[in-house]
């Protein structure tokens, strides 16, 4: 693993980071989940600035602030859902990390805290996702100054131990 990846449990509403990524739906509106949580702790000003975006395609990214977020910004990364393996969630959930990880590099944001995403309600197996976030991460990374630092944030146990795991941490 390289040093720019850390693994940690938490609440990524309270994060301090250039931006933390939220797993949104395609009409950025407050779902649930991290999303509402994020949307919740961001106040009014998220909410307005995703209405001004509108709507974000499956496997892409747009940035917005962070409102009242101790994050500066939010990257909305909208992942697929689950339908079995064979409607091209793969590639889409690692184009949902890649393309967050280009806004953060051309804005030459520092630090970006990544959720799991798509493995809440959109269902995406935990150990599959984590693989594509952690192979897409590192692979982005090796090619790319920003972001100097990327941070999975899991709020349970499961999925650190699935990340630790992987990690071989």
């Amino acid at each position: 693993m390289t040093d720019r990846i850390r693994l940690i449990q938490g609440d990524i509403t309270t994060l301090d980071a250039d931006a933390i990524v939220n797993a949104a739906n395609n009409e950025l509106i407050p779902g649930g989940g991290v999303c509402g949580a994020i949307f919740r702790a961001a106040g009014p000003a998220l909410k307005e600035a995703c209405k001004q975006v509108g709507y974000c395609a499956t496997g892409h990214a747009v940035l917005t602030s962070g409102g009242n977020l101790r994050a500066r910004y939010v990257i909305h990364a909208v992942g697929p859902v689950w339908e079995g393996g064979q409607n091209k969630e793969e590639q889409l959930l690692a184009g949902a990390y890649r393309n967050s990880l280009k806004l953060a590099s051309v804005h030459q944001l520092q630090s970006v805290v990544f959720p799991n995403i798509s493995t809440g309600i959109y269902g995406y197996p935990k150990e599959q996702a984590a693989r594509v976030a952690i192979r897409t991460v590192q692979e982005f990374l090796e090619q790319h100054e920003f972001p100097r630092q990327v941070i999975f944030c899991c709020f349970d146990e499961e999925n650190l131990n699935i990340y630790r795991t992987q990690l071989g941490l």
